[in-house]
């Protein structure tokens, strides 16, 4: 892959940055033991401790995912988006499964991922004003 010369792959950061590479195996070992992808098939379950507030839930779900001025297409494309704003490995799975059935492609979700982490980044960012605020205000 050919980048500007002040920019690094991923290849280049991963290699130059032992740090990086700690840091992904203690998460991907955390990942097998503290995320398990079957607790999502017990979603469903969630009510056995509060049925009535689950009910509500669900019910709600249900009505924001049907057709209406987004399509259930559009609205899995956001779903999956938020998912990953939100850091839910469960989201991030059952969306990434239903956008596909859905029929959206690989980079339509790419896309979607990458208008979230923008958004988020932004957000991050603009954060930067406050503190900009509160060390003109401590420099007077």
């Amino acid at each position: 892959m050919t980048t500007p010369d002040n920019l690094m792959t991923t290849s280049d950061f991963q290699s130059k940055n032992s740090l990086f590479s700690f840091i992904y195996q203690d998460s991907f070992k955390q990942m097998e033991t503290y995320y398990n992808p079957e607790d999502l098939k017990k979603f469903g379950k969630i009510g056995e401790f509060q049925k009535e507030l689950a009910d509500k839930f669900f019910s709600y779900y249900g009505s924001v995912f049907a057709e209406g001025a987004l399509t259930a297409r559009e609205k899995s494309l956001i779903a999956l988006a938020v998912s990953h704003t939100v850091q839910c490995p469960y989201c991030i799975d059952a969306y990434t499964s239903d956008t596909l059935e859905k029929g959206c492609s690989e980079a339509e979700m790419m896309e979607a991922v990458h208008v979230a982490a923008a958004i988020r980044g932004g957000a991050s960012l603009v954060h930067g004003v406050q503190m900009m605020n509160k060390a003109k205000s401590l420099s007077m």
